[in-house]
C-alpha cells in the first residue's frame, strides 16, 4: 500500500498538529476538524505517529500501529497525545511552543516479517526505510525508521527495541519473535523552512 502526499497535504497535516498542541497549551478550544473540507488523501483512514524535538531532543511521541479514522483526525489526536500524555515528559507549555519543532508520520499497513533465524532476520530488515514492530506475548514495541538515524546498526537497533518492549535486549537472539515492518511518509517543520 502506497501513500500519496503532496507538499501542500504534509503542510496541511503540521498546521494541524501545530493548531492543535497551542489551542490545548492556552487552554484554548480545539478545533473541530470537518474532514469533508480536506483533500482526499488527508480524508482516507490511516495510522500515524507525531512525534516533538526540542532543540533536537525528543519531547514527546505518540502514535498508533491501528488505522481507526481519518488521518487529519488521527494526527490531531496523536499531537495532542505527543504534547500532554507521553508519560516520559511533562505536558507542554505555553512558553515552549515555540522552541518545538513537530514532525508527523505517515504508516502504511504493517506487513508480517518471516524469517527462520536471527541471522535471517539482521539481513530481511532494510536500516532506513523499515519501521519494525516486534511482538512476544504480551510485549509489543515499535520503532519508526527514523530511528535509524540515532542506531544505524541492525543489531544494536533490534537489541534496544526490546528493550523498549521490556524484556531482555537479547530475546531475538534467543527465540523468533513476530516481527512486522511498515514505511512512513515524513513531513517535518524542519523541511518547512
Amino acid at each position: 500500500m502506497t501513500i500519496e502526499l503532496s507538499w501542500e497535504d504534509k503542510k496541511t497535516l503540521l498546521k494541524i498538529a501545530r493548531e492543535a498542541i497551542q489551542k490545548k497549551a492556552r487552554d484554548e478550544k480545539i478545533p473541530v476538524l470537518e474532514v469533508d473540507s480536506f483533500a482526499p488523501p488527508l480524508r482516507k483512514k490511516r495510522a500515524s505517529f507525531v512525534t516533538l524535538t526540542k532543540r533536537g531532543d525528543l519531547r514527546g511521541c505518540i502514535g498508533t500501529l491501528e488505522v481507526e479514522q481519518p488521518l487529519v483526525k488521527d494526527v490531531q489526536v496523536r499531537a495532542l497525545a505527543a504534547a500532554f500524555h507521553d508519560f516520559r515528559f511533562p505536558p507542554v507549555s505555553p512558553e515552549e511552543i515555540g522552541e518545538i519543532t513537530i514532525e508527523v508520520s505517515v504508516l502504511t499497513k504493517p506487513r508480517t516479517l518471516d524469517y527462520n533465524s536471527p541471522v535471517d532476520l539482521v539481513h530481511e530488515l532494510e536500516p532506513g526505510l523499515d519501521g519494525v514492530v516486534l511482538s512476544d506475548g504480551y510485549h509489543k514495541a515499535t520503532f519508526l525508521p527514523q530511528v535509524w538515524e540515532k542506531l544505524p546498526d541492525v543489531e544494536t537497533f533490534l537489541s534496544r527495541l526490546c528493550y523498549k518492549m521490556g524484556v531482555k535486549p537479547d530475546l531475538w537472539r534467543e527465540k523468533k519473535l513476530d516481527v512486522k515492518t511498515y514505511r512512513v511518509i515524513k513531513c517535518s517543520e524542519k523541511d518547512l523552512h
